[in-house]
């Protein structure tokens, strides 16, 4: 068999090193195709998303523009619900000629509208122009009319306020006349204005003198109030100090006895001591025989107590402490003696710090006493002061009272008087007083009580409302004929004659029934000025009575 290049094979394991190369790119083209064809993937996905949301706006666009119509009918008719409800199924043609059709009859009635105005105007135009004519005929008697009727009206305003002039006039001639009465009467009284007003200073003058002395009275009392204080506290402090030093030496005393009674006492207990000291040493004696020691301890002991005894006395003998105890019963007499004196002493204190208590308690309440007395003093003479002073007041009202009515009886008695002034009295002259005299008001109601008794005399048995109408009546012709000045003369005013009679009777109908005349209007406003005077002079009369 014979041996070729190719039937060479190659060694296994440069084999298996191709095949392995041969794997790994083999495995590098997978990949490479596996992300290539993701990516492909993923690009026609995208692709296709963008195709279909193009495809959804072709499609809303197509439906727009199928829908295109009822789009613009809605759009159009937006605001007017009834004819959009109308044109809902119509096609846009449809609905335009429709519009156009309204359109057209809406202008054919425009046009009928306008020309039916303008024959109207030219209507008009003629009218007005016949009436400018007509007016422009009729116009000369009607101005006259008017001319009169504008005089007479011009007239009847100033005759009307010529009467009210002269009504303002009389009535302010009144009240200067009532003030100049006033004044007169104010003048009167400033007379003894001045005399009441001194007599009132001086009371006040007066009483404030008296509220001086009690304002000086109460400042005494203060002082001697204060004064009073100032030596009671000084007492109270000196009793404080004498208490302070007496305590001090009844305490003093007090230890000096006990010291001396427990000297006593000691004096007494070694006294004792001593006495029965042989009696011990006796006993020692016998207990000696005993025993030795119990003698040397007895025997130190009693030394001790000899020691101990010396020591306190100051002594060394034995006599000399015997008496030193026995001197110790006067020591302890003369301490009794120095107590009891003692005691004494503090009961004779005692007794005059109780007298200078009751001494200061004495002049305590006197003191109160007395200032209680300047107080009530003065009170009673604020009371008194607040007492003159509501009488001076109410003196004051009762004088205003009685002045005020003094004025309204002279005002009334004047008025009366003044209304009397026509009836004479058949006895002479009349008396003329001054008008400020005191007497003047009494003679003015005793000359008027005469003449109403005349007037009443001569009015019995007449009938009186016919008295009182024909007064009326006289009253208000006299005062008619004093007001009219004597240039009032009436003056009558030519009247136009008018073509139609009916016409004239009508005008001067309605004239006589709207205008009131010169006559009715004088006696109406004579009534008013006599009612007013009426009540007046009723008031008065009133007054004066109260």
């Amino acid at each position: 068999m014979p041996f070729s290049a190719e039937a060479i094979k190659p060694p296994l394991h440069d084999q298996i090193t191709e095949l392995q190369r041969k794997i790994q790119l083999l495995e590098g083209d997978r990949s490479a195709y596996y992300e290539m064809s993701q990516s492909s993937i993923k690009k026609n996905r995208n692709s296709i998303l963008q195709l279909r949301q193009e495809n959804k706006r072709l499609h809303k666009k197509l439906a727009n523009a199928l829908a295109g119509d009822e789009q613009v009918i809605k759009e159009a008719f937006q605001s007017r619900g009834m004819e959009k409800a109308a044109f809902r199924n119509m096609s846009g043609k449809a609905a335009l000629k429709v519009l156009d059709q309204k359109v057209c009859d809406k202008m054919k009635k425009l046009n009928a509208l306008k020309h039916t105005t303008q024959t109207y105007r030219r209507r008009l135009e003629d009218l007005q122009t016949l009436y400018q004519s007509m007016k422009l005929e009729n116009r000369g008697p009607e101005r006259d009319t008017e001319r009169r009727n504008e005089e007479a009206k011009n007239l009847r305003v100033l005759e009307n306020r010529l009467e009210k002039a002269q009504l303002k006039c009389q009535e302010a001639e009144h009240i200067m006349r009532g003030y100049l009465k006033l004044k007169a009467h104010l003048q009167e009284e400033s007379l003894t204005f001045q005399s009441q007003l001194d007599k009132l200073e001086a009371e006040i003058l007066r009483q404030r003198q008296e509220l001086k002395d009690l304002q000086v009275m109460n400042s005494d009392a203060l002082l001697s109030k204060d004064t009073a204080k100032a030596e009671l506290q000084r007492q109270e402090e000196q009793m404080y100090r004498e208490r302070k030093d007496r305590e001090c030496i009844l305490t003093r005393y007090k230890k000096e006895a006990e010291d001396r009674k427990a000297q006593a006492e000691r004096v007494e207990r070694r006294a004792q001591r001593t006495a029965m000291q042989p009696d011990e040493l006796s006993s020692d004696a016998q207990r000696s025989a005993t025993g030795l020691g119990e003698e040397e301890r007895a025997i130190s002991t009693f030394e001790e107590a000899f020691r101990r005894i010396k020591e306190a006395t100051g002594v060394t003998d034995t006599r000399e402490v015997v008496e030193r105890f026995i001197s110790q019963g006067d020591t302890q007499q003369h301490l009794e003696d120095l107590k009891k004196e003692n005691q004494r002493t503090l009961l004779q204190l005692k007794e005059d710090r109780d007298r200078l208590q009751e001494h200061f308690q004495d002049i305590k309440y006197s003191g109160e006493t007395k200032l209680s007395s300047g107080q009530q003093m003065l009170e009673d003479c604020k009371r008194h002061l607040q007492a003159e002073q509501g009488r001076r007041d109410a003196a004051k009202e009762r004088l205003d009272w009685l002045t005020r009515t003094l004025n309204t009886v002279r005002a009334g008695v004047e008025h009366l008087s003044d209304k009397l002034q026509h009836i004479k009295l058949g006895e002479g002259p009349e008396p003329q007083l001054p008008p400020g005299s005191e007497e003047y008001v009494v003679e003015l109601l005793s000359q008027s009580e005469q003449k109403l008794l005349l007037l009443q005399e001569e009015l019995q048995g007449k009938d009186l409302a016919a008295v009182m109408k024909e007064m009326e009546e006289e009253e208000f012709h006299a005062s008619i004929e004093g007001k009219l000045p004597h240039c009032n003369t009436r003056i009558k005013l030519p009247e136009a004659q008018r073509q139609d009679p009916y016409d004239e009777e009508e005008e001067s109908g309605d004239d006589e029934g709207d205008i009131i005349t010169r006559a009715i209007l004088k006696h109406q406003s004579q009534l008013i000025i006599d009612s007013k005077t009426k009540r007046k002079t009723r008031t008065k009369k009133k007054k004066g009575k109260l």
